[in-house]
């Protein structure tokens, strides 16, 4: 009984220890995996997932080729022959076979690898755009409707289709159509233009050439734009219309001041940006918003005053408060603008909170941050008359002679003179200091060394 006993235990252990050594399916060691070369790409040796086959005969991934090709580089990776052309021809057998493969190694973490989308060639884009040309010189609202949303399709499938589209002279071409059909009437076409501004609102990133600007910066495409942004209108329409002008404006030549001074003839366009600054909507609306701001009262004396006269520096001084660093770098330039005429600094000078926060916010924020916070204080304690130089005591109280110590020890050249802006704010400062304690030391463990 006892040896029969054992003999039982002994088989049932057996049984359990070779129950142990049988591998789980989700268990599977990776190592037991062998994937074939072939279906590896050569350049980045990972599985490929939409092989191409170049003029020399060999198949690559095709990111991975278009961004050796992208890079300058005219010869096949593998066999080092010049490129007789650029042309990749999908290997549709080989995918089939990596499809086949990872569908039956799924038990290892092997991901099926989907069908690719064909990428559109050159010739469909000029093909489209001839297309959308065409309607808007007939005005033809459908065919061009039909054309933009063919273009916002193909946008997203894919990067390499938007690199396509851009290349071609897509930016231009919508432009040109968005004021075509802005000329003819904001509201009978409205919803086309809506969708022309929602396939423009990623392409002005990566182009933006003078011609695009001509359109987009005529008076009818800038009426729209402001349209867009009033009322009760979908917030990815108004922030598609905000990004445009940000754009728009940020251009670096005269067109820009040209459509500033086409803005300051159009009602509503202050109060509109106002309100998306102290509403908060969004916080790309509100970047955007405070870039075109910075730009319209930098170049229009029309806008500085109206924003002036809503009361701009004591929303900004607000936003600065609790606000993202992005958006108080925003602030804080336009600030430091509206410090060059004597309005701002009068409003400046009568609102509590400026030069605790722009002293709070050097060293704190970044570094063009600390540029634009030491030059506002700097405008306003060089211009303070004998009634306003309580600024300069107050500067003192809130420990700006220590912050602007520092600044001169760290590497903080900046291109606005701030150096040269700090050590006249310290000459200025220094007169006031007898018998004066700092209200607020300074923090060392929250400065931000970013620069």
């Amino acid at each position: 009984m006892v040896l029969g006993w054992r003999r039982r235990r002994s088989t049932t252990s057996h049984r359990a220890t070779a129950a142990k050594k049988q591998p789980s399916p989700g268990n599977l060691d990776m190592d037991q995996l062998v994937i074939p070369k072939h279906f590896l790409c050569p350049i980045s040796l990972d599985l490929m997932k939409d092989p191409v086959t170049l003029s020399s005969g060999i198949t690559y991934d095709r990111q991975s080729i278009d961004t050796w090709l992208e890079a300058g580089n005219f010869k096949c990776p593998v066999t080092n022959q010049v490129l007789r052309n650029f042309d990749m021809i999908p290997n549709h057998t080989l995918r089939t076979m990596i499809q086949e493969w990872s569908s039956q190694n799924q038990r290892f973490g092997i991901h099926r690898v989907p069908t690719p989308r064909v990428p559109i060639m050159a010739v469909e884009v000029s093909e489209i755009l001839y297309s959308i040309t065409a309607s808007a010189r007939r005005v033809d609202q459908n065919g061009c409707l039909e054309s933009v949303q063919r273009i916002k399709k193909w946008a997203g499938e894919g990067d390499r289709n938007k690199r396509c589209i851009v290349e071609n002279g897509a930016a231009s071409v919508l432009a040109s159509a968005f004021d075509a059909f802005a000329s003819d009437g904001i509201k009978k076409n409205g919803r086309l233009c809506e969708e022309i501004l929602s396939a423009l609102s990623w392409m002005l990133f990566q182009s933006l050439d003078e011609e695009t600007q001509k359109y987009l910066g005529s008076h009818a495409s800038l009426d729209c734009l402001v349209w867009f942004l009033k009322g009760d209108k979908d917030p990815l329409v108004k922030q598609n219309s905000i990004l445009v002008l940000k754009e728009l404006l940020s251009s670096c030549n005269d067109q820009n001041k040209r459509a500033v001074e086409a803005l300051a003839e159009i009602e509503g366009v202050s109060k509109i940006l106002f309100d998306f600054i102290k509403g908060k909507v969004s916080m790309t609306i509100t970047k955007a918003s405070l870039t075109v701001v910075f730009y319209l009262v930098s170049f229009s004396e029309k806008f500085r005053s109206a924003f002036l006269e809503m009361g701009v520096v004591s929303l900004l001084l607000e936003t600065i408060l609790d606000s993202e660093n992005g958006i108080t770098e925003r602030a804080l330039y336009i600030l430091d603008c509206l410090c060059d005429c004597k309005e701002g600094r009068e409003q400046a000078y009568a609102n509590a909170l400026t030069i605790p926060v722009l002293v709070k916010k050097i060293l704190r924020v970044s570094e063009m941050a600390t540029e634009h916070s030491i030059s506002a204080v700097w405008k306003l304690c060089k211009n303070a008359t004998r009634q306003e130089e309580r600024v300069l005591v107050e500067a003192l109280q809130v420990g700006a002679f220590q912050k602007l110590l520092l600044v001169l020890q760290i590497r903080c050249a900046g291109e606005y003179g701030t150096k040269d802006k700090a050590t006249e704010l310290l000459k200025l400062l220094n007169p006031y200091r007898a018998g004066l304690e700092c209200i607020e030391s300074v923090d060392f463990k929250s400065i931000r060394r970013s620069f």
